[in-house]
């Protein structure tokens, strides 16, 4: 029997008729991707994998500015540029800055030569003004501004927006839980699982479903967002008020003795400055005298302890132009208030009282010398008194302030810093002070090595003065040196900004908004009823979590629990009885 011969054929030949492309319509030419050529350039009609080259239309202006807003209104560009401005204020905090403390900056210039003005060139002791800090600023401040409004309009329409429609499938969502009860009223049910919801702060929404049946809708959390958005609302308010208050405020620091007076004007100021719109005519009018200063010590004989401070107090007497004279005693947490100022207690010291006279018997120099303490725990202060008008050369007073002295190996100093023995140990100077140049020099610093020390006659050695309170010495050129008592000082903290207290309720509300932010959590249930044939009805409850919320589902089963346990109380007892609740979530056992 003759065999019957068969063709092998390809895939493709075997493919059925209906997957060949059809043919374009008359009139019409297929895509280049889908068309094939043959070597004529006529079309053949087959389909080709290949693929024209995308051209991506160009941005354009517009499309290029709308794509860099875009990403500057972004809230990780908002992370990093507070990352960026924490980072930009270390430098403040590392380097001394010339706002706070002009006599420590030229010092450390003065110190680290070229380095130290690499540094001022790049602005770091003058971080919180400088073009770069403000640059950043700026940039956070724009995106964040950038970044809330949007944010704000659509959690505005949330709240006005009713909960969303009860998805088709429960049995998707966190502890979906299907009950049977056979004598339940459906509509009684709803009413019942609305009241519920209602009572736990839920918004709720019923509606109509097909099939007779209705649910009912409710959502609650929507406080999360707005946490969120008032924490970032917040720290707008905070930026703006921190550069209104440099812009508005001013501050400066005052020594007065016990006993002497201030009165608030500009040049009663050691140091004084102000932001670029605050102008000095407007410094309130006030005048505060140092009744009394009183500082007490610790006495435990321990190392760690012994003379350390443990409290300052300064006695104030205040005269406004509107009000009586008012007494107040001012530490170093309770300030002193007036209308538009505040004085904080800010260190205090010594004011040893010292009579210079010139070989003629002529006082040259008197009264009470503020000194500057060196940072010991005895207090030993540096001493520096200048006599300009002395004769036949001008005379400085160069030394130390010793509370409780004495001299030894260490050299001079104090080993308690409350007034035990009182001493002063000075060297006396004479020549040119260098007071007649442009610069104004520091009050409390004298340049000895353009003067000659006083030496007794025949010899180089300088002469050290040490006196005891009441006592008085001759020099060796005839002069005459006093020391007559001791007074104390305190140094004053004056500063007001305007917008200090909306910066304290900025950081508050932010605070507040972060907790909310980050402790409120945001869910949606759901509880459909369906009528059962033959009387009773069907319910399902279901929730869906925004966040992490571990009770949800617990919470879904409490109140499927509680909606059959209402029920069962209104319903007749029957031969059927209502079925247990069935937790039908993804995932886990079906009882």
């Amino acid at each position: 029997m003759a065999r019957k011969n068969r063709t092998d054929r390809s895939p493709a030949d075997k493919a059925p008729a209906e997957n060949v492309p059809a043919e374009e319509p008359a009139g019409e030419q297929a895509p280049d991707s889908q068309v094939a050529s043959d070597a004529s350039g006529e079309t053949s009609g087959r389909w080709s994998s290949k693929q024209a080259p995308v051209s991506v239309p160009a941005l354009g202006l517009r499309g290029t500015l709308l794509f860099l807003w875009r990403q500057l209104t972004s809230m990780q560009t908002a992370l990093v540029l507070l990352m960026l401005l924490a980072v930009a204020a270390v430098p403040g905090s590392l380097y001394p800055q010339r706002s706070v403390n002009p006599a420590l900056t030229e010092q450390y210039l003065a110190e680290n030569g070229r380095w130290g003005e690499i540094l001022d060139t790049l602005g770091f002791f003058e971080v919180f003004s400088s073009p770069w800090f403000s640059a950043i600023y700026l940039l956070l401040f724009v995106s964040l501004i950038g970044c809330i409004v949007p944010r704000v309009m659509v959690h505005a329409r949330q709240l006005r927006s009713k909960p969303p429609r009860t998805p088709a499938r429960l049995t998707r969502f966190v502890g979906h839980t299907r009950v049977e009860l056979p004598g339940a009223d459906a509509e009684e049910l709803l009413a019942a699982a609305q009241k519920s919801l209602r009572r736990s702060r839920y918004r709720t929404e019923r509606r109509e479903e097909a099939r007779g049946a209705a649910s009912v809708s409710a959502e609650r959390g929507l406080l999360r967002e707005t946490g969120n958005l008032l924490f970032h609302v917040s720290l707008v308010v905070v930026l703006v008020c921190i550069a209104g208050g440099q812009l508005t405020s001013y501050r400066g620091q005052i020594t007065v003795i016990e006993g002497g007076g201030f009165s608030n004007s500009l040049t009663q100021y050691d140091s004084f400055e102000s932001g670029a719109w605050y102008d000095s005519a407007d410094l309130p009018s006030f005048q505060l005298t140092l009744d009394d200063f009183r500082a007490t010590y610790n006495t435990t004989q321990t190392p760690q302890n012994f003379g350390q401070p443990t409290s300052f107090e300064a006695d104030v007497s205040v005269v406004t132009p509107d009000g009586e004279p008012t007494t107040q005693t001012v530490e170093v947490n309770r300030p002193l208030r007036v209308e538009g100022a505040s004085m904080y207690l800010l260190g205090n010291g010594y004011a040893p009282e010292v009579t210079l006279t010139d070989p003629e018997g002529n006082v040259v120099a008197e009264g009470p010398q503020i000194t500057v303490p060196l940072g010991d725990t005895g207090y030993t202060s540096q001493l520096v008194m200048k006599a300009p008008d002395a004769q036949p050369e001008q005379t400085a007073v160069v030394g130390y302030f010793l509370p409780t002295g004495e001299i030894d190996e260490n050299g001079p100093h104090s080993v308690y810093p409350d007034l035990l023995d009182p001493q002063v140990v000075v060297t006396v100077y004479q020549g040119d002070l260098g007071l007649d140049g442009d610069e104004l020099p520091n009050a409390y610093e004298v340049d000895v090595s353009t003067l000659e020390p006083l030496t007794e006659e025949g010899e180089d050695t300088p002469v050290l003065v040490r006196l005891y309170q009441g006592e008085e010495i001759t020099l060796p050129d005839g002069s005459t040196l006093s020391f007559d008592g001791v007074r104390r000082y305190a140094a004053f903290d004056v500063a007001h900004d305007p917008f200090e207290r909306w910066v304290l309720i900025g950081a508050l509300t932010a605070v507040a908004g972060l907790i909310a932010s980050l402790f409120v959590p945001r869910r949606r249930v759901w509880v459909r009823v369906l009528p059962r044939e033959g009387g009773g009805a069907v319910m399902e409850v279901a929730g869906l979590a925004r966040s992490d919320d571990p009770s949800l589902e617990d919470d879904v089963h409490a109140l499927a629990a509680r909606l059959s346990a209402g029920q069962d109380e209104q319903t007749t007892p029957t031969d059927d009885p209502p079925s247990a609740a069935e937790d039908t979530t993804p995932g886990r056992d079906t009882p």
